[in-house]
């Protein structure tokens, strides 16, 4: 736009500043002509003829402000990016869900070992911490809520659940051994029932009185349906809780008292393995069948026990605090689930007095923090009860 002079008349002045986008302030001791909604056509003043400016139609956008400062032709333009949305998974089942997908999603867990007890309708804490072992295992994110490949995986390793299992109704399969049954493989069952105290008698093959009584404990402890005959349900469970029974065992060979060593299970003896004996309450560390490290541990009480069997480590969380309890795990070592190797305070304040929710308390914090150190995600653990 061409520049005027101060001397111009105020009529060419207030016809300019209609043109414009938007009036600046009135200059001191001027008058300021009322701006109209419509602009005429303004006749250049004859002292000073100006050539008409050509009308701008006007456009959809928004002109900038005349108050604006002017843009510098050298300077690049700023652009703000808007960043590109982050893909969230979706949470196919969560806490507080309830109905018949809890339950499939239950037993599937229970499947694989990582769900114990009744299948129920309802997503609780139970269920985020079997989820969260699960995922941990796989390496899949540790979210506790079960989204498209949680559950894909899931059910690529599992079968689908029958009726019956869904509403926790067991039949009793098949007898694969029961009274009066002879042999190798009742000895074997006999040196199993004993190793967690169902069993007490002379170790024989015969399958007798005493071995059905056993058996029925058994059965009825873990909600089997109670026959006081082997069939295949029984004999997993069984063998998932106990460990192969020694020569001495199945010939009723007592061990030799005063020994200091601990006695390690047959499925310690290859490997790196982190090595849990309820009945001695300690916990080695061996590579190779040989023992690196020893030390003292508790478990969890008869309401949340630790359980037995063999795992492995799928997460490592050095200064863990348990979100369910709000409780300090430091050198957490997690095996199944949210159960976990780990130092306590508590076990190192009070003893055998108290237990844990199913974790295996460490008192000794120099041995536990080495033993964070050594272990490796993926190294075996074994809980037996001998």
């Amino acid at each position: 736009m061409k520049m005027f002079t101060r001397p111009a008349t105020a009529g060419l002045l207030a016809a300019m500043l209609a043109l414009g986008a938007c009036a600046p302030e009135p200059l001191l001791g001027e008058p300021v002509a009322p701006v109209p909604s419509v602009v005429s056509p303004v006749e250049p003043a004859p002292s000073s003829p100006v050539e008409p400016e050509p009308s701008v139609e006007p456009e959809p956008s928004v002109e900038p402000s005349a108050t604006q400062p002017a843009v510098d032709p050298t300077t690049e333009p700023t652009t703000t990016e808007v960043p590109e949305p982050t893909p969230t998974s979706v949470a196919l089942l969560k806490l507080g869900d309830e109905g018949r997908k809890v339950r499939e999603l239950q037993h599937r867990l229970l499947q694989l070992q990582w769900w114990e007890g009744k299948v129920t309708p309802t997503y609780d804490d139970a269920t985020v911490l079997a989820v969260e072992g699960f995922q941990g295992k796989r390496g899949f994110p540790v979210t506790g809520e079960v989204d498209q490949v949680t559950w894909d995986k899931l059910v690529d390793m599992t079968r689908e659940p029958t009726k019956d299992e869904l509403m926790n109704i067991m039949r009793p399969g098949p007898a694969l051994m029961e009274r009066g049954s002879k042999g190798d493989d009742v000895k074997d069952l006999q040196a199993r029932l004993k190793q967690i105290a169902w069993y007490s008698k002379l170790i024989d093959g015969v399958y007798g009185d005493g071995t059905v009584a056993a058996v029925k404990g058994f059965q009825a402890k873990r909600e089997i349906p109670v026959t006081g005959e082997a069939d295949q349900r029984t004999l997993d469970r069984l063998r998932a809780m106990t460990r192969k029974p020694t020569t001495d065992e199945l010939n009723n060979v007592k061990p030799k008292a005063g020994s200091s060593t601990m006695s390690l299970d047959d499925r310690c003896l290859e490997g790196r393995v982190i090595c849990i004996s309820k009945k001695q309450r300690r916990l080695a560390w061996v590579v190779n069948g040989k023992i690196q490290d020893t030390m003292s541990v508790r478990f969890g009480s008869e309401l949340t026990p630790t359980r037995n069997g063999v795992f492995s480590v799928y997460w490592k969380s050095r200064n863990h605090v348990s979100k369910l309890y709000d409780t300090a795990m430091p050198y957490a070592l997690f095996f199944s689930g949210g159960q976990a190797v780990h130092y306590s305070a508590d076990f190192a304040a009070r003893g055998y007095n108290g237990s844990s929710h199913g974790c295996v308390n460490v008192r000794d914090k120099g041995a536990v923090a080495a033993l964070f150190d050594a272990v490796r995600e993926g190294d075996k653990v074994v809980v037996y009860a001998g």
